[in-house]
């Protein structure tokens, strides 16, 4: 499992074997069950969460009770709050586990520490941020200039796994749209 941590970080910088014993040295690992919270709104939220397997989602509930998914992650992807992590507040959003789940996580305060004695994991950190940004981008021009079907294409085009493993309900939140819209377009 460590391996597929140093295959991340070195996707984007390389590093020595003792470099990565000092990176890992930084990060803790820990199991999660099916539905089991990794995140609660409310509560503080001080790690980042890299899947080594399993399925993860984040969520924001509304006042008037309705889910909005905002993110999946499986293996080889990162999730958290990251408001309430790099702010340390507390969290707007949840994140549980859709499926049993294993991560490494890391806590701000070990982040920032890790940054300052190995400053490639700081360009790495950035790196991993900006695609984060990248991609919240990209959802949220999806979901207001194009239809429920280009959004779904969309999605199918860039997670073709995530329509295997995820159960229509999800997918449609995620979406936007109601189970009966995604099954009329998943078979159109």
């Amino acid at each position: 499992m460590e391996q597929l941590l140093r295959h991340q970080i070195e996707k984007i910088v390389q590093l020595t074997d003792d470099e990565f014993h000092l990176v890992l040295s930084y990060f803790s690992f820990r199991t999660y069950k099916k539905h089991q919270y990794v995140v609660q709104a409310g509560d503080m939220a001080p790690n980042d969460h890299f899947v080594v397997k399993g399925l993860l989602k984040s969520f924001y509930i509304d006042d008037d009770g309705k889910t909005h998914i905002l993110q999946f992650a499986m293996e080889d992807w990162w999730i958290s709050d990251p408001q309430a992590f790099h702010n340390r507040t507390p969290a707007t959003l949840h994140v549980d586990c859709i499926e049993d789940t294993d991560v490494y996580y890391i806590s701000i305060d070990s982040r920032e520490q890790l940054c300052a004695e190995l400053q490639k994991m700081e360009y790495f950190f950035l790196k991993k941020t900006a695609a984060g940004y990248i991609a919240l981008q990209r959802r949220i021009l999806s979901l207001l200039s194009q239809s429920a079907d280009e959004r779904y294409h969309q999605f199918a085009q860039l997670y073709p796994t995530l329509l295997q493993r995820l159960p229509k309900a999800l997918i449609a939140s995620y979406l936007g749209v109601s189970r009966e819209t995604l099954s009329r377009l998943a078979a159109g």
